[in-house]
């Protein structure tokens, strides 16, 4: 059917999948859904196509960081090579609060996190990085810390802390929170335990909140296995590591970038 499929749409271009089902059913006479040849289509990676093909402006260069990641992240293949950061939100009873954490990609281990004083605020994102940087001295290779293309990690105030260090920046392209699926992964584990098991809707005021993520880190870096890594936990993962138990495999430097996802490039690859 797959083959029929491509037959039909190579001698028809101008129709989609619906045209396509319809076509089949009457003139080879097999029974096919609509939705079955929609997924011929995706497998094969074809679609209709006109002569009137709308046009768009290009888009002006906003990123002042390039993305150095894209979908290579598997690549990563040591502790502190690829360091992500974001911000997330707690809202509960009248209460809100802003923090900033900072992961390592390849232990999983947080590094970092400031909590807000206030809405808004931008200071928690630079005592983070300052953190950061304190912890990476020593260090002669090139880190990259990747964020999103936030006002604050764009600002000069932010960026000036990294002069003369080994750190590299990187960013996510604008509207494209899947260019840090690390973050936005561990961001949602890690509230979804906050209030199932350290129930910290329950909190009701400030340092009450800080008491419970500080013990929430605590675990999560000490004693919380990851399926990840194997389902060890982030620090013993890396002392691992250091040890030599953890084979480094020089991934990361011969990664190549490209914006496709994998499963499209996967889906490609087979219908060629």
């Amino acid at each position: 059917m797959v083959s029929l499929v491509a037959t039909v749409h190579a001698g028809h271009r101008t129709h989609g999948y619906r045209w396509t089902a319809a076509f089949i059913r009457i003139n080879y006479g097999y029974e096919c859904s609509d939705n079955y040849i929609y997924k011929c289509f995706r497998y094969l990676g074809i679609k209709s196509e006109t002569k009137h093909q709308p046009h768009y402006r290009p888009r002006k260069e906003r990123d002042r960081y390039p993305n150095l990641i894209f979908t290579t992240w598997d690549t990563v293949d040591r502790p502190r090579q690829v360091i992500v950061s974001d911000m997330t939100v707690f809202k509960f009873w009248i209460l809100y609060f802003e923090v900033t954490f900072y992961f390592d990609v390849f232990t999983k281990e947080i590094l970092s996190y400031k909590i807000a004083e206030r809405r808004g605020s931008r200071e928690q994102y630079i005592d983070g990085l300052t953190e950061v940087i304190e912890l990476l001295k020593g260090t002669t290779e090139p880190v990259v810390i990747h964020t999103d293309q936030g006002s604050v990690y764009a600002s000069m105030a932010y960026n000036d802390l990294i002069k003369d260090t080994t750190i590299v920046r990187s960013m996510s392209r604008a509207g494209k929170p899947t260019d840090n699926p690390v973050n936005e992964s561990l961001n949602g584990w890690m509230k979804e335990e906050l209030y199932m098991d350290f129930r910290i809707g329950d909190c009701r005021t400030r340092e009450e909140f800080k008491t419970v993520v500080e013990q929430y880190v605590v675990y999560y870096n000490n004693q919380r296995p990851c399926y990840a890594i194997g389902y060890d936990t982030p620090v013993n993962y890396r002392k691992r590591f250091n040890r030599g138990e953890i084979e480094r495999k020089n991934t990361f430097e011969s990664r190549v970038l490209t914006e496709k996802p994998k499963n499209a490039r996967k889906r490609r690859k087979q219908a060629d």
